[in-house]
């Protein structure tokens, strides 16, 4: 079979890299893809939101199965364009049809969605422009920090978290009137704050039967110690330590099977991931966001964590068959670590080149922002490599990303040197 993947990051990458090991496949391509995904298969140089483009290279190269890795091409309707387009209408789509992907692309459809099906998840009201002092009124009534989140897709950057009061007014009313996430934040989110320790879960689901992925944690913040700036993600850890088979129970009981019981309910088909972004509160699962589609830098923690042939469960998701398969775990953690450009993730240069990869050993160096010009390797993002390893626990299998990280250099080249610090 022939297989396409779309994107460019550390996610795509780890994608290729299972993939690649599977019997089943045949030709891997990757749209856009980055300086790792060449070395495993056909970089197509097209936008994963081109969709007339991509259908060219999909009928050109008798690809049979996409996977989609970012939330844009799905939360715009890819799946929906293969599906009503006669030459692709059946070649396998994972990732869920553009309305089931307003879990992801709409924070309030997902909130109504956990109301309607008693998904535990704080409380929130959603404000726009015309109802402004109605919000002020609403943050009055919460305790502090206030929570305020723009619903619409805003590259992982549309959430505060403000402690005081009067400046989480102001900032409210510049989301609502002033389009301080754009088009996003024209509709906000406020909730009441939950305060706990984050984790996320996963599922693979053919909207019918579902298998649960590796659960993992990732780290957010550019700073040591959680601090500073929101970023796409400084590094993750699987499994999460802190959390035991009653825990994973109640998620399974009190969201998982709650949200594909009400996907059906909705009567909203769904062949894809779900992504719970979770908080454990006291020792309850609290659920703060879906996505639908893997997580990025969590992706380079759990795929090297199965054994399956991933290719295998994602033809069986295509076919509804998901039923009739079975996932095995490795036993040893996994654990990542983000290279950063300098500056990000505020404004940083690309086109800097990348010494000592090849002397990394047993780690897997997984390309988030590379590109390869005049035989150089060169960064070409924010998030640059993930470099994830294996070990008996998160501190042995950390220790050694740490190991291979002092044999890579790159202008300005930042990264987190706490990974699991509160662990």
């Amino acid at each position: 079979m022939n297989v396409l993947i779309l994107g460019s990051g550390g996610r795509e990458h780890a994608f290729a890299w299972k993939i690649k090991q599977s019997n089943l496949l045949n030709k891997l391509f990757i749209a856009p893809g980055n300086a790792g995904t060449a070395q495993l298969g056909v970089n197509l140089n097209l936008n994963p939101t081109n969709f007339e483009a991509l259908k060219e290279a999909v009928i050109n190269h008798n690809i049979k199965l996409v996977v989609v890795g970012p939330e844009d091409p799905l939360v715009r309707g890819i799946h929906d364009f293969f599906k009503h387009t006669k030459e692709l209408e059946n070649t396998i789509v994972i990732g869920p049809q553009k309305y089931a992907a307003q879990l992801e692309g709409s924070k309030e459809f997902a909130k109504e969605f956990m109301y309607r099906h008693k998904i535990p998840t704080a409380a929130y009201q959603s404000f726009t422009k015309n109802n402004l002092e109605a919000g002020y009124s609403f943050l009055e009534s919460l305790n502090p920090p206030y929570v305020l989140k723009a619903d619409g897709l805003a590259a992982g950057k549309g959430v505060l978290i403000i402690e005081d009061l009067e400046e989480a007014k102001y900032e409210l009313k510049e989301m609502l009137t002033k389009q301080k996430f754009g088009a996003a934040s024209a509709k906000v989110v406020i909730e009441e704050f939950l305060d706990g320790i984050e984790l996320s879960c996963f599922v693979l689901t053919d909207g019918d039967s579902y298998i649960k992925l590796p659960n993992a944690k990732d780290y957010k913040r550019i700073g040591e110690g959680d601090t500073g700036l929101n970023t796409g993600g400084m590094g993750a850890v699987s499994p999460v330590p802190f959390v035991d088979k009653a825990f994973l129970d109640k998620v399974e009981n009190k969201v998982i099977k709650p949200t594909i019981e009400g996907l059906k309910k909705d009567k909203i088909p769904y062949k894809g991931f779900i992504f719970f972004g979770l908080i454990k509160v006291g020792n309850q699962p609290k659920v703060i966001e879906y996505n639908c589609r893997m997580g990025d830098p969590e992706t380079e923690v759990v795929i090297p964590r199965i054994e399956t042939d991933f290719l295998e469960l994602l033809i069986a998701t295509g076919n509804s068959e998901l039923s009739k398969k079975t996932i095995k775990f490795k036993e040893e953690s996994a654990c990542t670590v983000m290279l950063v450009s300098g500056g990000y993730p505020e404004a940083y240069d690309k086109g800097k080149q990348i010494f000592g990869l090849p002397e990394v050993t047993s780690s897997i160096p997984f390309h988030a922002g590379t590109i390869t010009q005049n035989n150089q390797l060169l960064t070409n993002g924010g998030r640059v490599i993930a470099i994830t390893s294996y070990g008996r626990n998160f501190k042995e299998a950390l220790q050694k990303s740490y190991q291979n990280i002092t044999k890579i250099s790159f202008d300005g080249m930042n990264y987190r040197k706490d990974i699991g610090f509160d662990l």
